[in-house]
């Protein structure tokens, strides 16, 4: 993880802000030489495992009710679109 003063960050946040979207690079923002802020992808947060993604979804469709529908009805219906 890259670290930089806080008035470098002011000075080339643009270029910051690239360096993040394009490298999915982490950078430290440091003031009086003590950690104050980090610029990081928001993918990384949003990004689940396989895994997880699945307990998810298992765990909404105990929630989840069709109240009479049928799965195929709802299919055919989103396909006419």
């Amino acid at each position: 993880m890259r670290k930089i003063g806080a008035y470098e960050a002011k000075t080339k946040l643009s270029q910051l802000l690239n360096d993040v979207e394009k490298r999915r690079e982490r950078i430290l923002i440091m003031k009086n030489k003590k950690p104050v802020a980090e610029l990081r992808p928001v993918a990384d947060e949003a990004r689940l495992s396989p895994a997880e993604a699945a307990a998810g979804l298992k765990k909404l469709s105990k929630r989840l009710r069709l109240h009479g529908l049928k799965i195929r009805d709802l299919i055919e219906e989103g396909r006419r679109f």
